[in-house]
């Protein structure tokens, strides 16, 4: 075995939660070691589909330190994402070890070791920080190998102008499915979603302010509270699903994070595209049989694409030799969690949370560091 390299923190992934937790770690006077799998920071920005744009407002999606320029839009593009992270890596020197794979992580006497295919390290203190979208999970379906068109899972899609005037089947009605539906019906093609399961979806925006503003507001509350008191305005706004196709889950957006750790739908202009026609709706898949699909309500309809939004798993984080009750930990936020920094393990960015995303990383990132400083 290779000796090892030690560090006093060791970070696993240079995201943006990694990209946070280093920051706020050398705000500290904390030395560490960032390592990446991949050979530059943000590599998921950097491979998403281009129409991509920040679903919550930059306000509340700004890292520790550093506010998005005022030149940029209430919601950045992937490529302002992009530069904006790419900027927050140079401020603060951040140089990750690239093209690095953790492979094996446990605890021996007081350090973590972890084993990569790039060296191996011994930290007093590690952070998880490969984020809640991991590898993308495979779609099977009975009779795929006789489709003869794409099908590519959402994490391979780039652009709706590959698919112009092709009839293509989006699976699922996650953020990514219905933004990617928009970018095929703008560049030419005819986009169908098969839609399994019930939905909660609510506007981005309510009268000009961001919906997740209102959702501070409401996040002192328990979820099924906060949602009963905004359902009637949620309810105007989105109106009614069923004659869309669409099936309301029996409990709110809120309510749905706590229960599934998944974020509801934030509309930006789907729903009004199904209204108009423009965008399908048919339910769960049967079977392929060629260029056919059959679904399970007995119709068939021939396609010449399949995109399939269904996910991806935390498989990463199970590397590590540890209690799996630190993983279902993962589920609440760091200030909620009963083993946050227990034998000096930390996870940062996996939790989904009802006020946005990267603001609960950037507030478990410096949580982290400070907890880190505490215990030197």
């Amino acid at each position: 075995m290779q000796p090892f390299t030690q560090t006093n923190t060791l970070i696993v992934g240079a995201g943006i939660s990694g990209l946070a937790t280093a920051a706020c770690l050398k705000r500290q006077g904390i030395e560490y070691v960032a390592i990446e799998k991949h050979a530059q920071v943000a590599s998921a920005w950097h491979n998403h589909y281009h129409r991509l744009h920040l679903h919550t407002n930059k306000r509340i999606s700004q890292l520790p330190y550093r506010k998005f320029g005022k030149n940029i839009p209430r919601y950045p593009s992937r490529q302002q994402v992009i530069d904006y992270l790419n900027d927050y890596q140079q401020t603060f020197n951040i140089q990750p070890v690239f093209n690095t794979i953790a492979t094996a992580i446990k605890k021996e006497g007081d350090y973590w070791l972890t084993q990569t295919t790039n060296g191996n390290f011994q930290s007093e203190f590690l952070v998880m920080a490969t984020g809640p979208y991991g590898k993308p999970k495979p779609f099977v379906l009975q009779g795929m190998e006789t489709f003869p068109g794409k099908i590519l899972h959402s994490a391979a899609y780039k652009t709706g102008k590959d698919f112009v005037g092709q009839k293509v089947l989006v699976i699922g009605f996650g953020n990514s499915a219905c933004e990617i539906a928009i970018d095929l019906f703008e560049q030419g093609a005819t986009p169908v979603m098969a839609v399994r399961s019930a939905v909660n979806i609510v506007p981005r925006d309510v009268l000009g302010i961001p919906i997740l503003e209102l959702s501070l507001i409401l996040n002192f509350l328990p979820p099924r509270i906060a949602d009963l008191l905004s359902a009637p305005l949620a309810n105007i706004l989105i109106g009614d699903l069923t004659s869309l196709g669409l099936k309301r889950k029996p409990y709110g957006p809120l309510e749905q994070i706590q229960r599934e750790g998944k974020a509801p739908v934030l509309d930006i202009g789907t729903i009004r595209l199904i209204r108009k026609g423009q965008i399908k709706i048919v339910g769960d898949l049967d079977r392929i049989d060629g260029k056919l699909v059959h679904f399970k309500e007995g119709t068939t309809q021939p396609f010449d694409a399949i995109i399939a939004c269904i996910g991806y798993s935390r498989d990463e984080i199970k590397i590590i030799e540890t209690d799996s009750n630190r993983f279902d930990d993962l589920r609440v936020s760091a200030i909620h969690q009963q083993y946050f920094g227990k034998d000096g393990l930390y996870f940062c960015g996996y939790y989904v949370s009802p006020t946005g995303q990267i603001r609960e990383i950037s507030g478990d990132a410096r949580k982290i560091a400070k907890d880190i400083s505490r215990r030197q």
